[in-house]
């Protein structure tokens, strides 16, 4: 017997979604008997795999995750109002992140009197009915639909996810009433759905001549602001509030990658003639540190450029042109115009060498941070992020058996210290460092689980960098044990600081030396977790039942050399993971803030 449900699983299928990650409840009876019926006639499988997540927020993570890494579409089931409203923070995270997610939700039956299959037959299904459920999620979806009958379940998954899929991409959330999901289906139906193939997702939008030869002729000196994509010829590229790879570490003409923090926006803005920005949400702060009044400013974004889709309230950049178009595509057209051009070639040399000198500077002060160590007793003294990611990247070179960190993806969750994470990995290849996108924080350890999942034909590991406040909204125990049921090794570095760094940042921002900036210590401001801060490596080991690997080093105890401490500890984390396949957990104990 086939039901909705049948048609719903399958048209999810049938769209390439090969994982769904889902948390069960009173609502799921018809798709939880289907799940069954497959697995009876496919060999004890089903399709889509499902993936159990004892967390929403957990569960829709590890679905963004997934869709980072691959490429293609996830998909989360939750239970009614409370389990759509669980979703929590990974609502934002996935609309902010563009990252194409379904999420279905079933709905309390209508009916009460035993009328149809799956009326109302617990006291739960009563208390769970609200008048608008979709309304919790609305604002952050780029389609939401009620599927009525299991007649047209697969047109609405299909459009669902043609829209998903087509810039701006994002998430669509699905929902239906009990009975909905408990009607029975015709075996002709069933095998004969509409193609998803004929619901092919928008292609992505060329730049106009036009604009591309007013943006290529604006000034041979122009300058670009990236998140996502690269420019071709001899001017600075910036990275700004990046969420993917936007430019080779090792290019020339890469100058950095800044999240706004202060004055930290780059100082070649205050001097630009030209400015172009690409598939940036927030490429600098107006009123912190503002470009050249003077400056020419173009905008280039892949779906919104106004961020009216992804519902964004007050936002402007002065500019002389917004372009809706995909930022590769518009790219090459402009550099198409840019080649046909007469710039002087004695012009492009000299500032191909000034970039080329200011990057080998960066790269410098890098190294200096990296290599020079505390001194001290130890014990007393802490090491600093860049030395513990150093330390890092250097053991990954070395232990990863088939291109090291070209076949590593870092999952950055560093918050205040993103910009840490994202220039001393010093990440090469496309893909292989991401971040959720979003300002919601416990997105980093259900999106390493996602992304091994779904690509481990990508990478040889995976690596999660996590601030120790996004480490504890991440449910570790919950995200632990997900880990192990499903056998997603990677490694977890946890930033301990002691506490939450971010709202102590921003209070200064504000009252830079008023009545908080005389605290002594983040515990006396309440962003603080000591004196006696958890042990993060354990809560691991313990949610996995002892299958992860957990350690606290940087505390240099019983006078061992920090460096020593820490080389050591890195080599055999990373062994864990490579070797053993489990994920192994350092707890990196920084100076408290």
């Amino acid at each position: 017997m086939y039901t909705t449900s049948s048609i719903l699983l399958k048209s999810l299928a049938d769209n390439g979604i090969t994982h769904i990650f889902v948390n069960w409840g009173s609502d799921h009876p018809a798709l939880l008997e289907d799940l069954q019926r497959q697995r009876k006639e496919g060999d004890g499988k089903t399709e889509p795999q499902i993936i159990t997540c004892p967390n929403e927020m957990v569960a829709l993570s590890a679905a963004q995750g997934f869709t980072q890494a691959t490429g293609r579409p996830a998909a989360v089931i939750v239970h009614v109002d409370v389990g759509t409203q669980a979703l929590a923070g990974a609502v934002h995270n996935v609309d902010r992140g563009r990252a194409p997610v379904l999420i279905y939700a079933g709905a309390s039956p209508f009916s009460r009197l035993g009328e149809m299959k799956g009326s109302r037959n617990e006291w739960i299904l009563s208390v769970q009915d609200v008048p608008d459920q979709p309304s919790i999620v609305r604002q952050y979806m780029r389609y939401t639909a009620q599927i009525p009958s299991g007649k047209v379940a697969a047109q609405v998954v299909n459009r669902a996810l043609q829209i998903a899929t087509s810039h701006p991409k994002g998430p669509v959330y699905l929902w239906a009433r009990r009975e909905t999901t408990e009607e029975e289906i015709d075996a002709a139906l069933f095998n004969s759905g509409p193609s998803p193939r004929k619901w092919p997702a928008i292609e992505p939008t060329a730049l106009s001549t036009a604009a591309a030869g007013t943006i290529a002729t604006a000034s041979p000196s122009s300058q670009s602001t990236s998140n996502r994509h690269l420019a071709h010829w001899p001017i600075p590229v910036i990275a700004t509030c990046a969420s993917a790879v936007a430019v080779p570490f090792s290019h020339p003409f890469f100058l950095g990658t800044t999240f706004l923090n202060g004055r930290t926006h780059t100082s070649r803005l205050a001097e630009a003639d030209v400015i172009i920005v690409l598939d940036s949400d927030v490429p600098w702060i107006e009123g912190i540190q503002p470009p050249n009044e003077h400056a020419r400013v173009f905008v280039i974004d892949s779906g919104d450029p106004l961020k009216t889709i992804s519902s964004v309230g007050q936002w402007h950049v002065d500019a002389a042109l917004i372009c809706n178009a995909d930022a590769a595509l518009a790219l090459s057209a402009i550099i198409a115009i840019v080649e046909s051009s007469n710039i002087s070639v004695d012009m492009i040399q000299q500032r191909a060498a000034e970039l080329i000198a200011s990057h080998k500077e960066w790269v410098h002060s890098l190294d200096v941070l990296e290599d020079t160590w505390p001194n001290g007793v130890p014990g007393d003294v802490r090491a600093t992020l860049p030395n513990f990611l150093g330390v890092l990247r250097r053991t990954i070179a070395q232990l990863v058996p088939s291109g090291g960190l070209d076949k590593t993806l870092v999952v950055n969750e560093g918050i205040t210290n993103y910009p840490l994470v994202w220039d001393h990995m010093r990440t090469e290849a496309p893909g292989m460092h991401i971040t959720s996108g979003g300002s919601s924080l416990g997105w980093g350890l259900a999106a390493a689980i996602g992304a091994s999942l779904g690509g481990r034909e990508n990478y040889e590991l995976i690596v999660g960098i996590i601030g120790d406040g996004s480490y504890l909204f991440g449910v570790p125990s919950s995200a632990f044990w997900i880990a192990r049921r499903y056998q997603t090794p990677f490694l977890t570095i946890v930033i301990n600081n002691g506490g939450w760094k971010a709202p102590k940042l921003s209070m200064l921002g504000c009252h830079l030396t008023g009545h908080g900036s005389l605290a002594s210590s983040g515990v006396e401001l309440s962003v603080g977790f000591g004196p006696d801060v958890p042990d993060y490596s354990q809560i691991a080991v313990a949610a996995s039942a002892g299958w992860v690997w957990g350690k606290r080093i940087g505390t240099g105890e019983h006078g061992r050399n920090l460096q020593t401490e820490i080389d050591t500890a890195m080599a055999e984390a990373v062994r864990v993971v490579l070797e053993e396949k489990r994920c192994a957990v350092l707890d990196c104990v920084l100076d408290s803030f």
